[in-house]
């Protein structure tokens, strides 16, 4: 295993832990900008249609796929820079 490798291996693990938080707060905003309420739909709201539950995941799962990705790309950069070797 070469050594950008190992070195990437505890930032990637961070950097997922740190995204899914930046996920999560973009959405909480993105919902409050699409229906102005303050709480996201879930699956098992009785009181909801099928349409905002929808919605709601796709928003969520776009969002989510968007800051990992980043958040991802980032790490692999900066640990290109750190050891000479692209960490994939």
């Amino acid at each position: 295993m070469r050594a950008s490798r190992i070195a990437y291996k505890p930032v990637g693990m961070a950097l997922g832990a740190v995204s899914g938080m930046i996920a999560g707060a973009a959405f909480k905003q993105a919902w409050k900008l699409i229906e102005g309420e303050g709480d996201a739909p879930d699956a098992l709201d009785e009181d909801r249609p099928w349409v905002q539950i929808l919605l709601a995941a796709a928003v969520q799962g776009a969002i989510f796929a968007v800051v990992k990705a980043t958040v991802e790309r980032s790490g692999a950069q900066a640990t290109r820079r750190v050891t000479g070797s692209w960490p994939g």
